[in-house]
C-alpha cells in the first residue's frame, strides 16, 4: 500500500483525537462533543463524549435541504413484482407515522423494539423510528425459529414487536406471525403490543385481541404525523444485534450512536468511495450486521439512494443484480462470496446483458473469499473488487482497500490492510507474541476498538470482558477469534475461526447451538458438531451423534428416517439456517481421557485432512467411527 494510505492509518492511531474529530465533522450533531475519546475504564471505550445526535436524523432530516425529491430508498422484490421509490421527502414523512404508531404503543426514550420482518419497506421505517425517538432496536432475521426468537426477546425485553404475516423466498410466502405467537408463548417477558404489517400472503394469520394490532390501521391515524427527532447522548445505545457465541446463548452486541453515524459516514467516504446522490445496493438483508449498517444507516447518512431488495440472486433469472444496478445507476454492490458462488454456476451471458457503467466496485465480505470465485467475478464485470473482513462485533470494516483514500493493487482472497482507527495484531495462540510475514496467528485489535465498534453485550459488561479481551494471558487486547497470516507485502489472509462459531454463507452460527437442538431430541445420547468446508456456502455444520438405542439406527432405512427427524428438531428450534449437512450416527464420540470431545479432529476428518496429535485419545474407536462415516461404510 502506499504512502498515503500508510499515513493515514498512521495518524488514525498515533493521533486519535485530531483523526476522529476530523471525521466527526462528517455528521450533524445537535450538541458538540467536549471529549472526542473517553478511555479512562478499558477496555471499555465512550466516543464524542457530551454530545448529542440522532441516528435518523443524521439519515434522513437533514438531506431534506438539498436531497427532498432525491431517490431515498428503492423496494423492489421479485417474490410480489412489487417495486417503489421513497424520496427522502417521502421517506421522512413514513418514519414519522411509524413512530408516532411506536409512541402510541408507549415506546419512548431507551425501550426496546424487537423487528422480526422480511426485507420491506416497512423494516427500514420501524428501524429508523426506532432511534428517531431515543428506542433502542434489536432486528432478529427472519429465519429464526420461535425458541432462538424467545431468547432473544427475554435478553433483549422489548416493549412492541414488529412483525409481518409473511416473508417471500423463492416464489412461496413464508409465514412469521405464527413463529412470533409461539415466540412469545415462550418468552418468560413477551412484549405488550404486537405490531403487524399485513402484507395479504398468510390468508389464516391468526390474531390475539388486545396484544395485535394493525400496522396499515395505525398507520392512517398518524398520516399527518410530525415527530420530533430525540436527541441523546452519544454513548447511548442504539441497537442491540445478537449474534452467536461458543455458549449455547447469543450475544447482544450493543452500538452506540455518535460512534456509529461518525464511523459509517466516514466508510461510505473512504472505503466504498461513494458519493452523495448516487445509489447503494447491498445484497444482505436487515437481520444482519450488514444490512444495519450498509443498507440502512451507511447509505442514508451519506444522502444516497440504497436499494432494499426481497429476492434471490437467480429470480427471475440471473441477471436481476445487474438489471438493478442499470435501472438505477448503483455505484457501489456489497455482497457475500456466497451469492458470487451461486451466480457462477449460471449462464455467464447475464453477466454482459446489461449497463455496468456506473458501478465502480464490488465489495464482498460476510466469509473468507477464495481466489476461484474472487478472479471469477473479477473478470466477468470487468470492476474492481474488494474482499474486506468485518464482524457483528466491529460493524464495519476491520481489514478492507481504502480506494476512497489510495487505490491500490488487490490480491485474490486477500481483504487487503487494517481500516483506519484499528491497530490490528497477529498474535500467537500460546504466547501472545507478534507472529512475522506468513506465520499463522490469531487476527487481533490493540485497544481503544475505533468509533462504531461494539461498546459491550447488552446487560453483561463482565461477558463483554470475558469473552473478547481475556484470550491472551497479561495483556488486554480483542480477539476476533480469526486465524489469519500476513504476507511479505503487508496483505492480511484470514484462515478460518479459532473457536466453535462457524461461517454459513456469511451466517454465524455456534456450534454449541446447533448441538444442544439436536440434544432435545429424545433418541439422541450426545453429539457433537464441526463446521466443515463447503463449496458452496463457505462452511456447513455436520453432526455425529450418538443414539440412546442403538437398535433404532439397525438398518439404513431407521438411520435415514433418524437423520430426518432430527433435522427437522434443528428446524424448529433454531431455523432452517442451522441444518446439518449430515447427521452421522456413531456408537461413541473420539474424546481425550478427561473426556473432552476431539472435535478439531473430527472436523479434520470430515474435510479429508489429517486428525493431528492424539496422544491424548482416550480410545482409538470413536476416531475409527468418524473416519468410517465420513467415508459411508
Amino acid at each position: 500500500m502506499g504512502t498515503k494510505y500508510q499515513e493515514f492509518h498512521r495518524r488514525s492511531i498515533e493521533d486519535r483525537d485530531g483523526f476522529w474529530r476530523e471525521q466527526a465533522a462528517l455528521v450533524d450533531w445537535h450538541k458538540p462533543f467536549g471529549q472526542v475519546l473517553d478511555y479512562a475504564k478499558p477496555p471499555f471505550a465512550k466516543w464524542f463524549v457530551g454530545g448529542e445526535i440522532n441516528l435518523c436524523h443524521n439519515a434522513v432530516d437533514r438531506h431534506l435541504k438539498d436531497r427532498a425529491g432525491q431517490p431515498a430508498l428503492i423496494y423492489i422484490s421479485t417474490e410480489t413484482g412489487e417495486e417503489k421509490t421513497y424520496t427522502y421527502t417521502e421517506l421522512h414523512a413514513e418514519v414519522q407515522r411509524m413512530a408516532a404508531v411506536l409512541q402510541s404503543l408507549g415506546v419512548g426514550r431507551g425501550d426496546r423494539v424487537l423487528i422480526y420482518m422480511p426485507m420491506i419497506a416497512e423494516a427500514l421505517f420501524a428501524m429508523l423510528a426506532t432511534v428517531r425517538i431515543g428506542a433502542i432496536h434489536s432486528v432478529v432475521f427472519g429465519g429464526f425459529a420461535a425458541s432462538s426468537l424467545a431468547t432473544r426477546i427475554d435478553d433483549a425485553q422489548p416493549k412492541v414487536m414488529v412483525t409481518a404475516d409473511a416473508g417471500m423466498r423463492a416464489g412461496r410466502a413464508v409465514p412469521y406471525k405464527h413463529l412470533v405467537d409461539e415466540s412469545l408463548r415462550l418468552a418468560a417477558t413477551p412484549p405488550q403490543k404486537v405490531l403487524i404489517v399485513n402484507r395479504g400472503l398468510d390468508k389464516d394469520m391468526p390474531r390475539v385481541a388486545g396484544r395485535d394490532v394493525d400496522y396499515a390501521e395505525l398507520r392512517a391515524q398518524h398520516l399527518d404525523a410530525q415527530v420530533p427527532c430525540t436527541f441523546v447522548e452519544s454513548s447511548h445505545p442504539s441497537y442491540i444485534l445478537y449474534t452467536s457465541g461458543t455458549t449455547g446463548k447469543p450475544k447482544g452486541v450493543q452500538r452506540d450512536t455518535g460512534g456509529y453515524a461518525v464511523a459509517l459516514a466516514a466508510s461510505m467516504r473512504h472505503v466504498y468511495q461513494a458519493n452523495p446522490g448516487e445509489t447503494y445496493f447491498a445484497t444482505s438483508d436487515i437481520g444482519w450486521v450488514v444490512g444495519h449498517s450498509y443498507i440502512v444507516y451507511g447509505p442514508l447518512i451519506n444522502g444516497m439512494a440504497t436499494v432494499v431488495y426481497e429476492g434471490t440472486p437467480i429470480r427471475p433469472d440471473a441477471g436481476i443484480w445487474w438489471k438493478i444496478v442499470q435501472d438505477h445507476k448503483v455505484s457501489v454492490v456489497f455482497s457475500a462470496p456466497t451469492a458470487i458462488r451461486v451466480l457462477k454456476k449460471q449462464d455467464p451471458a447475464f453477466l454482459k446483458k446489461y449497463d455496468l457503467s456506473s458501478l465502480r466496485h464490488l465489495f464482498l465480505a460476510g466469509e473468507p473469499l477464495d481466489e476461484p470465485t474472487a478472479k471469477w467475478i473479477a473478470e466477468a464485470l470487468g470492476k474492481p473488487i474488494y474482499d474486506h473482513y468485518w464482524q457483528t462485533e466491529t460493524g464495519w470494516a476491520l481489514l478492507t482497500g481504502l480506494p476512497g483514500i489510495e487505490p491500490h493493487p488487490t490480491k485474490f482472497g486477500s481483504p487487503s490492510f487494517p481500516a483506519y482507527g484499528y491497530d490490528v495484531r497477529l498474535l500467537h495462540e500460546g504466547t501472545g507474541q507478534e507472529v512475522g510475514a506468513d506465520e499463522k496467528g490469531v487476527v487481533a485489535v490493540v485497544p481503544p476498538l475505533p468509533p462504531g465498534c461494539m461498546t459491550t453485550v447488552w446487560g453483561q459488561d463482565e461477558r463483554f470482558v470475558q469473552t473478547y479481551f481475556t484470550s491472551f494471558p497479561g495483556q488486554q487486547v480483542y480477539t476476533t477469534f480469526d486465524w489469519g497470516i500476513r504476507d511479505q507485502d503487508g496483505y492480511y489472509f484470514i484462515l478460518g475461526r479459532t473457536d466453535d462459531v462457524i461461517n454459513v454463507a456469511g451466517h454465524r452460527l455456534g456450534t454449541r447451538e446447533i448441538e444442544e437442538a439436536i440434544s432435545a431430541h429424545a433418541a439422541i445420547a450426545e453429539v457433537a458438531v464441526v463446521g466443515v468446508a463447503d463449496q458452496l456456502k463457505g462452511q456447513m455444520p455436520m453432526a455425529f451423534a450418538v443414539v440412546k438405542d442403538p437398535a433404532k439406527i439397525a438398518t439404513p432405512e431407521q438411520r435415514a428416517a433418524l437423520e430426518k427427524e432430527v433435522m427437522g428438531t434443528v428446524d424448529g428450534l433454531l431455523g432452517p439456517i442451522a441444518r446439518p449437512k449430515n447427521v452421522h450416527f456413531i456408537n461413541q464420540l473420539p474424546k481425550t481421557r478427561s473426556g473432552k470431545v476431539l472435535r478439531r479432529s473430527i472436523q479434520a476428518i470430515a474435510e479429508g485432512r489429517d486428525p493431528g496429535d492424539l496422544t491424548t485419545l482416550d480410545d482409538p474407536v470413536g476416531i475409527q467411527m468418524v473416519k468410517d462415516a465420513v467415508s459411508g461404510k
